[in-house]
Order: C-alpha cells, then sequence, then structure tokens
C-alpha cells in the first residue's frame, strides 16, 4: 500500500512539473522585429534592457532597409520593422505592410576615411578621383545607398561616382568595415556608424547636411501582438528608457514620452462627438493596451476647466471657437469634422416651424444650449444675434442644457415643440424626430483636435489622431451626420 501511495505521489509531481514547464512556456513572449543593419548596437542594448525588464525575447533579424522591406513584402511574417530611413516605412505602408509608426532618431551622410585621412579625402569630388578607392551600399539595397545615389544625382556626381566605386556592399556596416580593413580608402555612410569605429574619421560635406533622415519604427500589418509590439514602440522611444540608449551612441534622438507599462491618458471632448469617436477610442485603447479617460461634456464647462488649470493630454472641440480660446495650451491643431446646426421637432412637425423667425411665436416652448457652457449655446446666440431676433427667441425658451443630447432626450418626451441643436445629435434618431435645416451661413460648427503642449504624451496622442482620422473612423463620422474636414495637409 505504501509504495502505491509513493508511485502516486511521484506521478503526481511529474504532471505538476510538466504543467509548470508548459505554463512557463506559454508564457514565453517574444517579438519579431526587422531592423536596418545599422542600428544594430543601439538595437540590441535596448532589447536585451527589455528583456531584462519585462521577460519579452525581441528577435531581430538584420540587413538592409530595403532588402528588409523586400523580403517583408514576401514573407508577410513578424511583427515590427525598424528602417533608417522614414521613406522605407512610408513605402512599407503603400504596400499595406505598416500601421502605427513612431520616429526614434535623426542621422545624417558622412564621408568616412581611414583614422588620419592618409589619402587626404576633404570633398566629393576627391571621391571621384581615380587614385582613392571608394565603397559605397547597394542603392537597392541598403538605405545609405539609396540615399547616396539620391544625394549625387541630385549634385550631378553620380556618373563620376558610380564609375570610380571599388566595391559595392549590402549594408552600411559592411562599408564601414572595408574602411577598417583598408580595402577601400573612403566611402559614404551614416555618422552614427563613423562614431562606433575608433579606426575611422568623418569628413563633413555641408551638401550632406540637407539628407537627415529619420529612423522610424512601424507595427506590421499582419503582426498577431500588435499589442506587445506597440508597448515595445513605446519603450524604444521612451525618452527615460530606449531613447537614452540612442543618445549614448551618439543618435539625436526625438523628444519621447514618459515611459508607463499601461499609461493613462486624459482626453476632453465636447458632447456632440461622443457617438463619432468613442467606439473608435474603445479599439484605440485596446490595440494599444493604454486607458483614455474620456471627458465629454458641454465646451464651455471644459474650456474653463483648461483655463483653470486642468491639464487633459488631448481636446476634441465642438467648434473651432472654443479651441482658439485656449489654442496656446495645444499644438497639432487639427481640423477633423463639421456639422450643422439645425432645428428639431416632433415627427409631423405640428408647430409648422419652417425658419428661425418661426421660433419667435408667442407660446412656443423652445429649448437651447446654455451660452456659457456650451459652444452650441454660444453659435445659436450669435446666430440669433445675427437675425436680431435674439431678445425675441429667448423668451420662449423653457429648456438650458450644457449638451444638446439633453435637449434631445426631452423634446423626445414631449416636454418641448423644439430644440436647436446639431445635426449630428440626431442623426440616430432621425425617425422618431424631423429636422429643418438653417440656411444662414453661421449655422455651422468645425470640431478640430489638439494635443496639450504639457502632455508627456504627445506621441500616443498622435497615434490617436491618426485613428481619429481614418478611414474607419470617417465612416463612423459621416453615419452619425457629420461632414468630413480632415486632409493630411492640416496643420
Amino acid at each position: 500500500m505504501f509504495v502505491k501511495w509513493n508511485r502516486l505521489l511521484l506521478l503526481l509531481m511529474v504532471i505538476s512539473i510538466g504543467c509548470v514547464s508548459c505554463k512557463q512556456k506559454e508564457e514565453q513572449k517574444s517579438l519579431l522585429l526587422y531592423c536596418a543593419a545599422g542600428m544594430k548596437p543601439v538595437v540590441e542594448k535596448v532589447t536585451k534592457q527589455y528583456y531584462q525588464e519585462y521577460g519579452i525575447r525581441i528577435d531581430v533579424q538584420y540587413g538592409g532597409s530595403g532588402t528588409l522591406l523586400s523580403n517583408l513584402r514576401v514573407a508577410r511574417h513578424g511583427d515590427l520593422y525598424l528602417a533608417a530611413d522614414k521613406s522605407y516605412i512610408n513605402e512599407a505602408i503603400s504596400f499595406g505592410l505598416v500601421k502605427e509608426t513612431q520616429s526614434l532618431a535623426f542621422i545624417q551622410p558622412v564621408i568616412a576615411v581611414a583614422k588620419g585621412n592618409p589619402k587626404k579625402v576633404h570633398n566629393i569630388e576627391d571621391l571621384c578621383q581615380d587614385t582613392i578607392k571608394v565603397a559605397i551600399a547597394n542603392p537597392d539595397a541598403a538605405s545609405i545607398g539609396r540615399l547616396t545615389k539620391k544625394m549625387l544625382t541630385e549634385s550631378n556626381h553620380w556618373n563620376a561616382l558610380s564609375n570610380n566605386v571599388s566595391v559595392l556592399m549590402p549594408t552600411v556596416n559592411e562599408v564601414a568595415n572595408t574602411i577598417k580593413l583598408g580595402t577601400t580608402d573612403a566611402g559614404i555612410i551614416w555618422d552614427v556608424t563613423a562614431s562606433q569605429y575608433d579606426d575611422i574619421d568623418i569628413v563633413n560635406v555641408p551638401l550632406f547636411k540637407n539628407y537627415i533622415k529619420n529612423i522610424t519604427i512601424g507595427v506590421l500589418n499582419y503582426s498577431t501582438q500588435a499589442t506587445e509590439a506597440l508597448k515595445f514602440i513605446r519603450y524604444i522611444s521612451a525618452k527615460d528608457k530606449g531613447l537614452p540608449v540612442f543618445k549614448k551612441f551618439a543618435y539625436q534622438p526625438i523628444v519621447g514620452d514618459v515611459w508607463s507599462e499601461k499609461p493613462k491618458l486624459l482626453f476632453y471632448s465636447g458632447g456632440v462627438n461622443r457617438l463619432a469617436i468613442d467606439k473608435t477610442i474603445q479599439a484605440f485603447e485596446k490595440r494599444e493596451g493604454v486607458e483614455v479617460n474620456r471627458v465629454y461634456n458641454g465646451c464651455g464647462i471644459l474650456v474653463s476647466q483648461i483655463k483653470a488649470g486642468q491639464q487633459p493630454d488631448a481636446y476634441l472641440s465642438c467648434d473651432v471657437s472654443f479651441m482658439t480660446q485656449v489654442e496656446d495650451e495645444f499644438n497639432t491643431i487639427t481640423d477633423i469634422s463639421k456639422t450643422s446646426i439645425v432645428i428639431a421637432v416632433e415627427k409631423g412637425n405640428p408647430k409648422k416651424i419652417q425658419s428661425l423667425n418661426d421660433l419667435t411665436a408667442n407660446g412656443l416652448q423652445l429649448g437651447i444650449c446654455n451660452h456659457n457652457q456650451s459652444a452650441l449655446g454660444a453659435l445659436t446666440k450669435r446666430l440669433l444675434e445675427s437675425q436680431n431676433i435674439w431678445e425675441a427667441v429667448y423668451k420662449n425658451v423653457r429648456s438650458q442644457t450644457p449638451t444638446a443630447d439633453l435637449l434631445v432626450n426631452q423634446i423626445r418626451t414631449g416636454s418641448l415643440d423644439a430644440v436647436v441643436v446639431y445635426e449630428a445629435n440626431i442623426a440616430q434618431v432621425k425617425d422618431k424626430l424631423d429636422m429643418i435645416r438653417l440656411s444662414e451661413d453661421q449655422a455651422n460648427a468645425i470640431q478640430n483636435f489638439g494635443i496639450s503642449t504639457n502632455s508627456e504624451n504627445q506621441n500616443i496622442m498622435k497615434r490617436l489622431l491618426k485613428a481619429l482620422t481614418d478611414e474607419n473612423s470617417k465612416k463612423k463620422y459621416l453615419d452619425n451626420g457629420f461632414e468630413w474636414k480632415y486632409s493630411k495637409t492640416e496643420k
């Protein structure tokens, strides 16, 4: 009996150990990053640091930015793509390969020579002399190679240089190695690559300062771990995590966000925008792995809170006139949508209201938004004053609210004869109310978005703006009675 119990205990221990092993295996997460070869030293250090802090392994495939992009178009596998030049990321977006992006740092091309510059290379013309052995990166494989061809074509040096090139290399690191080993005399590489070699000196060329490039990372569209990939993007671009490593390796980093494993963001929005944006923000929260605390209210109230010192990470106005009041507090101000001011009445329009003047009729039960609390209220007052009927209409006002959705609820219960609201406020209840359109020029409102200059999450909020202006979001706006105003050329 004792032997049987021992065998049973042993079996349970084996099963238990096996389960723990399986669980550990399941919990081991990894991401696949395709990375420009020139970034290897800094990326190796950041990914090691990330693994030590969060236990998530970043498997990295290095190569020329162009070579990697070609591979991505075939492989359609992986999570992240880091290119030395943002133009490759833009191409990847055009191919439908990349969704979210994040700039990391800036780099500049230079002429690299052996220590002490024994061949006395001082400019581009010197590279074209047949006494100088020159290495450059392959324009079809590496970002520095493509940039070299572009720069020298535009300066009319390409034909002379290309005839004098001794060797084409697939990556910037291999160009630098030829100089280090003495197999070539000079080459064109990134400034940060040259700084990693004690045996190489830099020759700065004034022309090259016009070709500073932006190192950028993006999440691949077919990643099955987009939230984990975005977390790593936030980490590598955080001012207190990845960016100090870039600076240590002589890169010029961007202004990064403050690191938080799960950032909490504060977002103010005029009430009219709620139906058009809330589902988009919910999806953004889930994909990005952040929490967006939304405050929907009348813009008069929100602006008063901002003036009193509240600091939302971003603000979406009901009308540009309310963003203008606090524009010093925000940047990246972008027009997104437009909606019209209308009169809503009971189905069948029993009071026969056809225009603003009809709102002056004796005995009418009218609802409007409060002009001190709401952008719509202020715009309504301005509209009626422009027609010289503000006082005559105001005597019929029986309800004033901070947001128009409260007025819509009241007219649906029959307590009011008419309400002045945005068209977007009644887009979902058009089968229950009638709408009288107004022809006056002042009967319009444009909604714009701004990121707080004090926000420590500027880059995340730029991705939120991108989500709010993509095609899926545009459809939601149109479905909810808005017109689309966003343009990529916005300031």
